[in-house]
C-alpha cells in the first residue's frame, strides 16, 4: 500500500492512499486471471462482477467497467476506499495465496474517480411514477436504498438530520481515509437519479414516520444507523476530558469543513491521549488525534493483538504513524482532580497499574437511538434496542409500510455489509408498494 510520506503530526488530513495512474491501473487489471470460479465474487458481500469490470478496464474501456459496477453499487468511490478488501474480495483472490492479490479496491476506486472526472456515464432515468418512498438517514444504507429505488422508477425523498448528507461517511470516517469531496460527489450522483435530499431535518422532531405515511409516502425506510455510543460502567466516567470517540471525530470533521474553529475540537495540542477500544473506529480516532497535535496516543484494549476487531492494515498504518498499544489491559477506573481526568487505573498481566493521561476517547461500539421508534406507532425493537424486521417482504418492521436496514437493525457493520442489507430491503419495499397499489386498483 502506497502512503504519503508527510509527517502525520503536521495536521494534514490529505488522503494517504495514493490512486493509480491510468497506466498503473491497466497494468494491475491485466494481472487478473479471469478464474473459471471467481473467488473474489464469493468474497464480495454485494457480489460485484469483479472479473467483469476488471476485464473492461484491462482493455481501457472504463465506461464499460463503470456500467458493470453500477449494476451492483451506488457508492463505488467510497467502497473502493473504505471496504475491508483484505477480508473480502482481495482476501479471496487466488493470487492472495502468494500474498499478492489483485488490488480490487484501488481498481474500483480508479474507475469511479475517472468516471466522475470525465462524466462518462449518463444514466437514462425512468419516470418517477411507481410510488413515493421516504428514506430516513443518508448513510450507506439510506443512500443505497434511495439509489436502487430511484433507478426503478420510485420518487425518493431522503431526510437527514445533519447539515450535509452522508451520515457516518461524512461525519464518522476521517478525511485521510475518505475525503468529504468524495462523499459529496457520490451523493450528487444519487441526486442525479432524481432523489431529493432534505438536510437538517431531524425525524422524530420536525416530522414523524406517522406523518409521512398519513400524507404523501407509500413506504418509509429507516436507515438512521447506530448513533448512540456505548460507554463504560466504571468510576470516573463523567470526569472532564473523558469523552466519546464519535463526538471527537465529528468535531474534527466539522473543523475540517471550516464550520467550527480549532478551539471547539476537544483535544489540546501536546496532550497525552488514550483511546479505549481496538476496532477500526479506535484506529481512526488514534490517528486523528495524532493529526490534531497530540503528543502521544496509546490504544488500550483488553483484546490480544491477534483478536483485535480492527483490520490488520489499519493497525499497521496506525503503528507506522506512531500510535502505541497496550494489549490485554482492562480499564478499571478513571482518576481525577477537581473533576478533571488525571490518570487511568487498569489491570494487565503485571497487576494493577496507573497510567497518567490528559484525555481519554472511548471507542467501544454504538447502538441505535430510539427517537424515531419512540415517536412512531407499532415499531418494535429487541432487547438490545435494534429494530425488528421480517423476511417477507424483506426488511419490513412490525409497522406496515415501514422498513429498516443497516446498523439500526444489526450490530454495527461495514459500509458494504450495510449496502448488501439495504439492497435486499429496497427490493422488499418495491414489492410491497407494487402489491398495495395492485390491490387498491
Amino acid at each position: 500500500m502506497e502512503l504519503r510520506t508527510e509527517d502525520k503530526r503536521s495536521g494534514s488530513f490529505a488522503e494517504i492512499n495514493v490512486s493509480y495512474t491510468m497506466k498503473e491501473a491497466i497494468k494491475e487489471a491485466k494481472r487478473c486471471l479471469n478464474c473459471k470460479t471467481p473467488l473474489c465474487i464469493q468474497g464480495c458481500p454485494i457480489e460485484h462482477d469483479i472479473p467483469g469490470f476488471i476485464h473492461e478496464l484491462s482493455m481501457g474501456n472504463i465506461g464499460g467497467a463503470m456500467q458493470i459496477i453500477n449494476e451492483k453499487s451506488n457508492l463505488p468511490a467510497i467502497c473502493g476506499r473504505v471496504c475491508p478488501h483484505e477480508k473480502q474480495c482481495e482476501g479471496h483472490c487466488i493470487l492472495n495465496k502468494k500474498n499478492n492479490p489483485v488490488r480490487v479496491g484501488k481498481l474500483e476506486r480508479f474507475i469511479a474517480d475517472f468516471d466522475s472526472e470525465m462524466e462518462l456515464i449518463k444514466r437514462k432515468l425512468k419516470p418517477k411514477t411507481r410510488g413515493k418512498v421516504a428514506v430516513i438517514g443518508s448513510g450507506p444504507a439510506g443512500l443505497t436504498v434511495a439509489g436502487d429505488l430511484a433507478r426503478e422508477g420510485f420518487n425518493v425523498v431522503v431526510f437527514e438530520g445533519q447539515k450535509e448528507s452522508g451520515g457516518v461517511l461524512m461525519y464518522g470516517i476521517p478525511e485521510y481515509r475518505l475525503p468529504h469531496e468524495i462523499v459529496r460527489r457520490e451523493v450528487q450522483k444519487i441526486e442525479a437519479l432524481g432523489v431529493t435530499f432534505i438536510n437538517d431535518c431531524v425525524v422524530g422532531e420536525k416530522i414523524t414516520v406517522d406523518g409521512m405515511l398519513s400524507h404523501e409516502f407509500d413506504a418509509v425506510f429507516i436507515g438512521s444507523g447506530s448513533s448512540v455510543p456505548k460507554t463504560l460502567d466504571i468510576k470516573g466516567i463523567k470526569l472532564y476530558r473523558v469523552l466519546q470517540a464519535s463526538y471527537f471525530l465529528r468535531m474534527v470533521s466539522l473543523f475540517n469543513s471550516e464550520e467550527i474553529g480549532r478551539a471547539a475540537v476537544p483535544l489540546i495540542e501536546g496532550e497525552n491521549v488514550i483511546v479505549i477500544g481496538a476496532g477500526n473506529v479506535a484506529m481512526d480516532t488514534a490517528r486523528t488525534a495524532i493529526r490534531m497535535g497530540a503528543k502521544e496516543v496509546t490504544i488500550v484494549s483488553n483484546d490480544t493483538m491477534e483478536n483485535m476487531p480492527a483490520l490488520q492494515t489499519e493497525y499497521n498504518e496506525a503503528l507506522e504513524e506512531g500510535v502505541k498499544f497496550r494489549w490485554q489491559t482492562e480499564t478499571r477506573e478513571f482518576l481525577g482532580d477537581n473533576n478533571t481526568l488525571k490518570a487511568l487505573k487498569a489491570m494487565d498481566s503485571s497487576g494493577e497499574i496507573t497510567i497518567p493521561v490528559d484525555r481519554v476517547l472511548i471507542a467501544i461500539g454504538s447502538k441505535p437511538a430510539n427517537r424515531i421508534v419512540s415517536t412512531s406507532l407499532g415499531i418494535e425493537i429487541n432487547e438490545a434496542g435494534y429494530v425488528i424486521t421480517k423476511d417477507h417482504p424483506y426488511g419490513m418492521t412490525t409497522r406496515k409500510g415501514v422498513f429498516a436496514g443497516g446498523d439500526v437493525v444489526h450490530t454495527p457493520q461495514t459500509v458494504v455489509l450495510a449496502m448488501r442489507d439495504a439492497k435486499r430491503v429496497a427490493m422488499g419495499i418495491a414489492q410491497y408498494v407494487d402489491a398495495v397499489k395492485l390491490l387498491s386498483d
